[in-house]
């Protein structure tokens, strides 16, 4: 087999599937069966959802490694490297173990083409196998049902919420979504449900499977206070705790989803209230509202669909704003995203937009033209600006910012991903 670097694998696994993305289990189960197949770890959870899925993740983490529990996570997509889809107790994954688990991977898949995504689970369930681990946590792709993360059977999964995003290969309204992440569950396994009004078609869907449901707002509630909150289980149970050292309101109910799956699992998993807290005040997940300058404030966020934007806005709106600072946004989408529905959500709480161009970074990005059409459809008279790529958006805003101005940089992966690499 050539050697090759980590770089030229990730190049070498775009090439091998002729579709960037290609739902369906049957390939990837079996390139997992001649591997060894087998759990990641003696626990394994699984996360699913349109919006808040890699905070319940590292909410999770948080939680189980102050518990003293040795924890791996597999989420995607990364922002600056690789290595952060795959975490070891805390550790993203080293260059050599990537590679040494694609080698494996390209020898047990023989004429089985894989998708980069497939390569990246398959080597992330890999590595968690061997890390002798107490208990995995895996977030789901895209969707739930057809995702190569669901080769796993859970022992149990959180679903986080379900929005409109990746309608061409979802389903064009909640329902039909919905049924698609239902598809995670396993009968008589615990399903937590995030989402307090969340659509017929994911909790029919659950019942269908079997599964152990319990809902927001039902079967466990958040009653925030001013120095915290409190989560109550209807069967009694109940936490005075910290709020969790993530912005934005929707955080508590990530992360009472969080605690709810470890509520459902407390006979396998014991996790005491002291480790609770220590785990919501250490919990850290980049680009989620992460503020990476001051004076003038730069906030670097992954929104990159209408309830995402919806909580940006919420999040601006709580927001001191002091005298006089404007809110300027560096954003840059994906062609297969509601541009109109993400602009639309912030409406005149921005005050001005500096529009990237994503069609240099990705095939799937829309040039700075195109998002300036959806802009000016949806927004008319808005101020605005257009610029070839993410870096020279956010050097401009810089420009034009005063101390007390907010620079919210969001959009995409590949806009948060530029905001944080010029925060360094």
């Amino acid at each position: 087999m050539t050697s090759r670097n980590l770089t030229e694998w990730l190049a070498y696994q775009e090439g091998v599937h002729p579709r960037t993305i290609e739902l369906g289990l049957e390939r990837v189960s079996k390139v997992w069966q001649r591997m060894g197949g087998g759990q990641p770890a003696p626990v394994t959870i699984t996360v699913g959802g349109t919006n808040g899925k890699g905070s319940t993740v590292a909410l999770l983490e948080a939680m189980l490694r102050a518990a003293g529990y040795r924890t791996g996570c597999y989420t995607s997509p990364h922002l600056l490297a690789y290595n952060e889809r795959i975490r070891i107790d805390g550790i993203d994954a080293a260059d050599d173990d990537l590679v040494a688990s694609f080698e494996r991977i390209e020898e047990a898949r023989g004429e089985i083409p894989q998708t980069y995504f497939e390569f990246g689970t398959l080597a992330a369930l890999d590595l968690l196998v061997r890390a002798d681990l107490d208990v995995a946590i895996l977030e789901v792709g895209l969707g739930g049902r057809l995702d190569a993360v669901n080769i796993v059977a859970a022992d149990a999964v959180a679903i986080t919420t379900v929005d409109l995003d990746h309608q061409d290969l979802l389903g064009s309204d909640r329902d039909s979504i919905g049924y698609e992440k239902a598809g995670i569950a396993r009968v008589d396994r615990p399903a937590i449900v995030g989402e307090a009004n969340p659509p017929a078609g994911l909790i029919n869907a659950l019942n269908a499977i079997g599964a152990a449901t319990e809902r927001a707002g039902i079967d466990f509630t958040v009653e925030r206070g001013v120095d915290g909150w409190r989560w109550t289980h209807r069967d009694g149970t109940s936490f005075e705790l910290p709020d969790p050292a993530l912005d934005a309101p929707c955080q508590h109910d990530n992360a009472a989803t969080a605690l709810a799956v470890l509520h459902a699992l407390r006979d396998r998993l014991p996790v005491g209230v002291d480790a609770l807290a220590v785990g919501l005040r250490a919990v850290h997940v980049p680009a989620r509202l992460q503020q990476t300058r001051s004076a003038p404030r730069e906030v670097v966020d992954v929104a990159h669909n209408p309830q995402a934007a919806r909580a940006l806005a919420d999040w601006l709106d709580a927001q001191p704003r002091g005298q006089g600072g404007r809110v300027l946004a560096v954003f840059g989408a994906l062609a297969d995203k509601d541009v109109a529905g993400v602009v639309g959500a912030l409406g005149q709480r921005v005050d001005g937009w500096y529009l990237a161009g994503l069609d240099g970074s990705t095939k799937r990005g829309l040039t700075a033209g195109a998002v300036t059409t959806f802009l000016q459809e949806t927004l008319p008279g808005a101020h605005h600006a257009s610029f070839d790529d993410v870096a020279s958006a956010i050097r401009a805003a810089r420009e034009d910012a005063a101390a007390d101005d907010t620079i919210l940089i969001f959009g995409s992966f590949f806009v948060a991903s530029v905001g944080l690499s010029l925060a360094m």
